[in-house]
Formats: structure tokens, C-alpha cells, sequence
């Protein structure tokens, strides 16, 4: 009876203007027990969050971590409505920290992480995510730790910025667009979002069809500027000191450089400790930490018609062997 009426102000209180991506796919992942400690990472307006506690009764914890201040907002609120939600103001690197300070190393049931910027975000002019919208030019996740990408621009070297440009955002025209940045930069600061985009989009010979000119640009710089891949990899090593056996690990990405990270991780840790080629050691013997569990998923094609952010979405799933050792 509790649960049930917990769940209606929930409801009530959920945001209608943020489509969680890959719901279902990722609750289902999780292979939630009732009276489980799970963690959502990346709350976001917490989509996945609500949809898990459903799937918990009385004795469940669901621990929630972001380092978005309006995102920590939405999760204090929910945690007013609900005493099985902790809250975590930071970067999900600092994850077992977090899991220390609640004691449930090794105790975790599941953890999920859903990747890159919110919609939210996307939306909101001035955090400056969004080249359609006019904004100061920030990015960051955080808007009160680190340097905005204005701050970055006006001061980094041109090889950087075309080094960031290739690197993160896979754009072939990097070089192009670094030199077009430092040369407007010494005219005048490039403060704005639509300011970027239009130097970006002059600064490219060749357009393609349906994809603004500024996308790959955008992202590049977002990611580079909150950090993303180095936290990424940082917090995977974390995983396996703060999951139980068993425990579930659910990542969303949506970027191939994530993607491809979350997709070694898990390799390494199903294959185990290195032997040489041909020593007669059994797959025990290898100390394996990780099970793979199925291959990737991606959104179903009704999904993407109905949220075109979910178009990227890769989904990958491991799951915590028994006997795996914690360092």
C-alpha cells in the first residue's frame, strides 16, 4: 500500500517534457529484485530512476548521482516523496565514494549509466548544449566547476582544437573549422552558441544532407570540456569493487568513442587474466569478472520515430560473475 501510493506522487511529480531512452530495455537489463540496491548514475530528470523503483517494494534503495544542478533539484524532490532514494550531487566518477559513504560495497544489484547530454539540456539556450538555440556558449554539465567552452576557445592552442575537433567528433574538415575559430577569436570572443556554429558552418566546404554542419563540432567540444570519456573510463574500474555477485552493469551510449570503451571493458573483464598463447589453464583459471549478457540493443524503429534523440542509442549489459575477484 505504501509502494503504491509513493508511486502515484511520483507520477505526479514526474517531468512531462524528457523521453528516458530505452526504457524498458534498460529496466529489463537490470534484472531488478524487489528488495535490491541499484544506482542510477546519470539521473538525468530521472526517466530510468522512477521506472526502477516501481519494480522495488518497501526494502529496495535506488542511489542516484549527477553533477547537473537543476538534475540534482529534480532528484532531492523525488527523494522528499520517496525515503528509498539517496542522493548524490557529483560526477559519477566519484561512484564508490559514493557506495562507501552508503555502505553498500559489493551490495549493489545493478547500476545504470545512460551516456552523454539530457534532453533538458539540449533544451535549455543557456547551458549552451544546443547550436539551434541561441545561448552563451558553456556546455558544461556542471556550471559551477571547470571552464565553460568559451573559456576553453578563447585560450587553447589551434592543433588542440583541431585535435579535440577529429578526435572526438570524428569531423574531417577539423583543421578547417580550429582555423576559422582562432582567426574570428582574434577579431572579436566567441561567446555564443549560434556565434560557433556559424563560424563552423562557414569554415565547411561540403555539407550533408539532413545534419546541421556544427553537430560533430558540438560534441566534440561538449565532451571535451565536462571530461566525458576520461570519467567514463575512470568509473568502469570501479564497477566491479561496488556491484555484488550477480550485480548488473546497463550502459546507454551514444557515441561511438563511449561505445567502444563500454565495449572493451567488458571484453577484457569476461576474458580475464592474460596467459600465454597455449598454457593449458581452464576458463576458471583466467579469473573472468564479467558475463556478458546477450549482444548490444539499439532502439526499436517505433522508438526512434517517436524520440529522434534515441536514433544513436547502443545498449550493453554485464553482469557481475560469482566468484570474481574485487581489485
Amino acid at each position: 500500500m505504501l509502494v503504491a501510493k509513493l508511486e502515484e506522487k511520483m507520477k505526479q511529480n514526474e517531468p512531462t517534457n524528457h523521453q528516458a531512452v530505452m526504457l524498458d530495455e534498460a529496466i529489463n537489463a537490470l534484472n531488478i529484485k524487489p528488495s535490491g540496491f541499484y544506482v542510477d548514475a546519470t539521473y538525468g530528470r530521472g526517466g530510468h530512476s522512477r521506472a526502477i523503483l516501481t519494480r522495488l517494494n518497501s526494502n529496495g534503495k535506488l542511489l542516484v548521482m549527477d553533477k547537473d544542478p537543476q538534475a540534482i533539484a529534480d532528484a532531492n524532490a523525488l527523494a522528499a516523496l520517496d525515503s528509498r532514494v539517496k542522493v548524490y550531487a557529483g560526477s559519477f566518477k566519484e561512484l564508490q565514494v559514493f557506495c562507501e559513504q552508503q555502505q553498500v560495497v559489493q551490495k549493489v544489484d545493478g547500476i545504470l549509466f545512460d551516456l552523454g547530454v539530457s534532453s533538458p539540456q539540449l533544451d535549455q539556450a543557456e547551458r549552451g548544449f544546443s547550436f539551434m538555440r541561441d545561448g552563451d556558449l558553456d556546455m558544461r554539465m556542471d556550471p559551477n566547476s571547470g571552464i565553460s567552452a568559451a573559456e576553453w576557445l578563447k585560450t587553447a592552442k589551434e592543433t588542440e582544437i583541431a585535435s579535440v575537433l577529429k578526435t572526438l567528433g570524428e569531423e574531417r574538415f577539423s583543421k578547417r573549422i580550429a582555423a576559422a575559430i582562432v582567426n574570428e577569436r582574434q577579431k572579436q570572443p566567441i561567446t555564443s552558441t549560434t556565434q560557433l556554429a556559424a563560424i563552423i558552418s562557414n569554415a565547411i566546404p561540403v555539407k550533408e544532407k539532413h545534419k546541421h554542419p556544427a553537430t560533430r563540432s558540438f560534441q566534440a567540444i561538449r565532451m571535451h570540456v565536462n571530461h566525458e570519456l576520461e570519467d567514463l573510463a575512470m568509473v568502469l574500474q570501479q564497477v566491479l569493487m561496488v556491484l555484488a555477485p550477480l550485480g548488473r552493469l546497463a550502459v546507454i551510449s551514444f557515441h561511438s568513442l563511449e561505445d567502444r570503451i563500454v565495449k572493451q571493458f567488458i571484453a577484457k573483464e569476461a576474458k580475464g587474466d592474460d596467459f600465454p598463447h597455449l598454457l593449458p589453464v581452464t576458463q576458471a583459471q583466467l579469473n573472468p569478472k564479467l558475463r556478458m549478457i546477450g549482444k548490444a540493443q539499439k532502439p526499436s524503429a517505433l522508438e526512434i520515430a517517436n524520440n529522434v534523440r534515441a536514433r544513436s542509442a547502443v545498449l550493453r549489459v554485464a553482469e557481475k560473475l560469482t566468484g570474481a575477484a574485487n581489485d
